[in-house]
């Protein structure tokens, strides 16, 4: 059965903002500020500003081709198997570990009423043994509602985007209005002429918690083929959320900084901290004798992971759906019951995820990790937009971004910056789960399983400098590396390294992809 276009544009933008505003909001301001100080604002903007120029990219691949799981199939139609199964594999582990760290995050701020749902090991806060059974029974909530009904899907969705943006609302205008200290951001342009202050900009915008704020606009894109109206719906939903979410995210930050006294601050920005608390917004809510507003934080803290955990359950299906169209996966995970939802595919995410647990017991470990996966599978959008510019130039476009060659230049180019500026301590670790995929890729090779006509294992020619270009120049760099290459020249380094890169993929690219393009279009009725 193939899956229904039912959701309209307000469907979308409702279920996009929804997964994107997760536990991010409740952690990234104190992250952000300890890093930056008072510049972390301009990182939320940055952020912001790069983020849509990205999705931008998707949204004219995902109106032109609106189908299911659409980070699992534009790669399959540029550059064929190889680089398809390279690239949606990193999607897709950004993907399906998002669900366990949001209920990670829930359960560990609902241990305020319930301590016996975490412990503390070495200073490290993780889910205890009934915090893991409590665990596996929300992971199952999350797949038994994207499995059941539609209606009771959109109804749940609502209800969570309501309550999320009201209690965000009211912590700004609450926190604000009882205190705002407008010296605290004194000093923001002046601190924007040194190196230091713009390398500290960048770190709090990758490692912050900034990026990993605007992670759910991609909810649009596997969406894409369940949506009506996609040529309007999902690039109104990819950057309307954006927008949406970048101002609520600016408000928090101007709020949490403006709430600081001045002895708050002695140990500098690096020192700031709340002993005791759970979150930065509920430490200021108390000290400012917010009782009510600590309460109404606290039942948040758990609904907002909550709610983002429950979409990312719903896109994470469409990946594996769209692997397993490919071929990467078995024609299991593609099934779909009378409703139309893709029950094999949530199964073997809810599986995953629950096992995820083990290695990764606390929220922080996950998030570096994930972000610098999901930044990679980002630059498969512009490339891709790219190559079909150039494989299909006469295709219909109902939306077709303005200088395309530039802005997906620019994409590919901060994409790649956003990768170095997480650290080498977290791109090192990237080399084991790309080890994993090569590995499970070249058994189905060898098997027969994949149909290598479409294999294509030119593209090595770019998928493996890329990979490895991006380790070696961050072992290299200033973020976390060897310091080789300097801040200020690193920049130029890793603009020439993405025009080569750039050039290769392009050279590399599928020669003819119309049938495959035609199909695609009856398979979704695009």
């Amino acid at each position: 059965m193939a899956l229904n276009r039912r959701f309209t544009t307000l469907s979308l933008i409702l279920i996009t903002v929804n997964g994107t505003i997760g536990s991010a909001w409740l952690f990234a301001p104190l992250y952000a500020a300890r890093i930056a100080g008072t510049t972390a604002l301009i990182a939320w903007i940055l952020g912001g500003l790069i983020t849509i120029l990205i999705a931008l990219t998707f949204a004219e691949l995902s109106a032109f081709l609106p189908i299911a799981g659409g980070s699992a199939r534009f790669p399959q139609l540029t550059h064929g198997g190889f680089t398809n199964f390279i690239m949606t594999w990193l999607t897709w582990l950004s993907y399906v570990t998002m669900p366990p760290i949001e209920v990670q995050a829930t359960l560990q701020y609902a241990a305020t009423y319930f301590p016996s749902l975490v412990h503390s090991v070495n200073n490290v806060v993780e889910l205890s043994g009934t915090g893991l059974i409590w665990a596996v029974i929300l992971m199952a909530l999350f797949s038994v509602f994207n499995v059941s009904s539609y209606k009771g899907l959109m109804r749940f969705n609502s209800i969570l985007f309501a309550f999320k943006i009201a209690v965000i609302i009211i912590a700004i205008t609450a926190i604000m209005h009882t205190q705002f200290i407008s010296s605290n951001f004194a000093g923001v342009t002046q601190n924007l002429g040194s190196a230091q202050a713009w390398a500290a900009i960048f770190s709090a915008l990758a490692s912050g918690g900034v990026v990993f704020a605007f992670t759910g606009f991609k909810h649009g894109v596997e969406l894409a083929g369940e949506t009506k109206n996609p040529k309007f719906a999902v690039p109104a939903a990819i950057v309307g959320s954006i927008l949406i979410c970048l101002a609520l995210y600016i408000g928090l930050q101007i709020a949490f900084i403006g709430s600081l006294h001045a002895d708050m601050l002695k140990n500098g920005w690096s020192g700031l901290s709340f002993q005791g608390d759970t979150g930065p917004l509920v430490g200021i809510a108390g000290i400012l004798g917010l009782a009510w507003l600590v309460k109404l934080l606290y039942a948040d803290a758990v609904v907002s992971p909550a709610g983002a955990g429950f979409i990312y359950a719903t896109s994470t299906a469409r990946i594996v759906y769209g692997m397993s169209k490919n071929g990467d996966f078995p024609s299991l995970f593609s099934k779909t019951n009378t409703e139309g939802f893709p029950y094999w595919a949530v199964a073997l995410n809810f599986v995953l995820g629950m096992m995820l647990f083990l290695p990764f017991p606390g929220w922080q470990q996950m998030v570096e990790f994930l972000v610098s996966a999901a930044v990679i599978a980002y630059a498969m959008g512009p490339v891709s937009l790219l190559c079909l510019r150039r494989q299909l130039p006469h295709a219909a476009r109902p939306f077709k971004l303005k200088a395309a060659g530039l802005l997906s230049m620019l994409a590919f180019y901060f994409c790649n910056l956003m990768n170095y500026w997480i650290g080498w301590a977290t791109i090192s670790k990237l080399g084991i789960a790309i080890a994993i995929g090569f590995i499970y890729l070249f058994i189905r090779y060898f098997m027969g399983k994949t149909e290598r006509q479409r294999f294509n294992l030119k593209a090595f020619v770019w998928v493996g400098p890329y990979l490895g270009g991006l380790v070696l120049i961050s072992y290299l760099g200033s973020f976390g590396g060897k310091g080789l290459i300097p801040f200020g020249w690193d920049f130029l380094a890793i603009g020439a390294f993405s025009l080569i890169i750039l050039w290769l993929a392009l050279a590399t690219r599928m020669p003819d992809v119309q049938l495959q393009y035609d199909a695609y279009k009856l398979e979704h009725g695009a």
